[in-house]
């Protein structure tokens, strides 16, 4: 059963960076895609990046340039570099490890950027 772990999370003042980290533990990783998600309160949760097992990357247009997802297929994890961060941008952030059979999701990490 894989397990997600997701850290990081943070305060910061607009402007700033943080970086995000998805370790995943006892199973497959590597020929899965994984995604950051994040949720604001009274928000849906919406997809902000992913990575595809080959390393294909896409975003969410609003985080096109300040957001940069990659993965270490040999420590298991994926990380989510964010710099330039919005107020806009406070949520709490899930991984998520996905494939032909297997669906798991992180508890989350609150990232909070003040104005």
């Amino acid at each position: 059963q894989v397990h997600l772990v997701e850290s990081g999370g943070g305060l910061v003042q607009a402007g700033g960076s943080l970086r995000l980290s998805c370790a995943a533990s006892g199973g497959t990783f590597s020929t899965n895609a994984v995604s950051w998600y994040r949720q604001a309160p009274g928000k849906q949760r919406e997809l902000v990046a992913i990575i595809g097992s080959g390393g294909q990357r896409n975003y969410r247009d609003s985080i096109k340039g300040r957001f940069t997802i990659s993965r270490d297929n040999a420590k298991n994890t994926v990380t989510l570099q964010m710099n330039n961060l919005k107020p806009e941008d406070t949520a709490v952030y899930y991984c998520n490890l996905k494939g032909p059979f297997i669906n798991v999701w992180g508890q989350g990490t609150q990232v909070t950027v003040s104005s």
